[in-house]
């Protein structure tokens, strides 16, 4: 029997694994998956609760890592993770996403010989994903994952032209479409009847839904001035408009080192929440007017639920989200969000098509070339 090692630490991680997970279940006479969860998202908030609602079991094996500057994190997933593949031997090593630990376990697999005298083999969920903006950590962690794994699973057209532009061998390449659509498609009933707008006290169509986390938008007085000033904008475009905030904890964190919680505060019709779990974020996240986000997940899920997105970034890694999808790429630039706000308030916005193979079979895809290849 084959045994399969997946590593997360944080919730995109969740939302990739879970259907992944799911369907290694049904082969368990030929693999043994088991979950490391490194504790890179050590908020329970940020990380049981969605175990929990995506019915995955507890995770196997916990690193308990929790909050360091990038190099402590990542040095410590290592030295934890080199310990877990010493003993656990894996056939193979599945990593998601763009985050600390996948980079981290990557490296791990490439320094450990197999039985075979060769590294352990690295599978990785959402491959040849490019921002081409190198001051973004998650753009170092994608490039070392995607050059030192053995398959790489694709989610959209321009995840294959950058893995063959940096000259990985066609061979190991495999457009598979994409994972956290499985979750989201297969959730959707359950989505459906969460109960968070009307705990929130907001009706459907009536709100828009913002997310921010970036260091590059939170650690900056500047750029949450200019969050704050968009917030104002949106009041004054349709003053009937609420603004849900679900806040980060690196955000709320800056906001008071700042001091500008008390002017967010005063900002009308804006709802500050605490981190919610994956239903009820997806629930106001499929009857919003629109998003404001800075978040890559995000930009994929508004795609496929067709909700107008306005990204808080000068990049995406997920182009194909602004190519057909109903992704606007914006960054803080306050003329052109609401110009876009006031396409979608008279209903001229772009309407955005489904891209291929986000049809809610992409972990049987993958499970089917692990199967044959290990």
């Amino acid at each position: 029997m084959k045994k399969i090692l997946s590593v997360v630490g944080a919730r995109p991680n969740f939302m990739k694994m879970a259907p992944i997970h799911k369907q290694l279940l049904k082969h368990k006479s030929r693999v043994k998956h088991k979950i490391v969860h490194t504790g890179q998202h050590y908020d329970k908030k940020m990380s049981d609760v969605f175990f929990k609602e995506l019915e995955l079991p507890k995770p196997d094996i916990y690193l308990g890592v929790g909050s360091r500057s990038h190099a402590e994190q990542k040095a410590h997933i290592m030295m934890e993770f080199e310990k877990v593949v010493l003993k656990e031997k894996p056939d193979l090593v599945l990593v998601y996403g763009d985050i600390n630990s996948t980079s981290a376990a990557s490296i791990v697999c490439a320094k450990i010989l197999n039985d075979k005298g060769a590294p352990i083999p690295v599978a990785h969920v959402e491959s040849g994903l490019r921002s081409f903006d190198r001051t973004m950590p998650e753009e170092i962690n994608r490039m070392i994952t995607d050059t030192l794994a053995d398959y790489l699973f694709v989610t959209e057209p321009a995840g294959i032209r950058n893995l063959k532009k940096e000259g990985i061998k066609d061979s190991k390449v495999f457009f598979t479409g994409n994972t956290m659509i499985d979750s989201l498609k297969f959730y959707l009933k359950k989505i459906g009847k969460s109960g968070i707008l009307k705990e929130l006290c907001v009706s459907e169509k009536n709100y828009t839904l913002v997310t921010m986390h970036r260091p590059s938008n939170v650690d900056s007085k500047e750029n949450l001035n200019k969050t704050l000033s968009i917030f104002k904008s949106i009041n004054k475009i349709n003053p009937e408009l609420d603004i849900v905030f679900p806040i980060h904890p690196r955000t709320i964190k800056m906001l008071e080192k700042f001091k500008l919680k008390s002017s967010f505060d005063e900002i009308k019709n804006l709802i500050i929440t605490e981190p919610l779990g994956y239903i009820d974020f997806l629930k106001l996240v499929s009857e919003a007017k629109f998003i404001l986000t800075d978040s890559g997940g995000i930009q994929e899920e508004t795609t496929y639920l067709k909700v107008p997105c306005l990204t808080l970034r000068e990049n995406t890694e997920r182009p194909v989200t602004s190519e057909i999808g109903t992704n606007v790429i914006c960054g803080l630039n306050e003329k052109l969000i609401i110009s876009k706000i006031k396409e979608i308030e008279s209903g001229k916005f772009k309407k955005g098509k489904i891209p291929k193979l986000w049809d809610g079979n992409a972990a049987e895809r993958i499970v089917k070339i692990i199967l044959k290849k290990v």
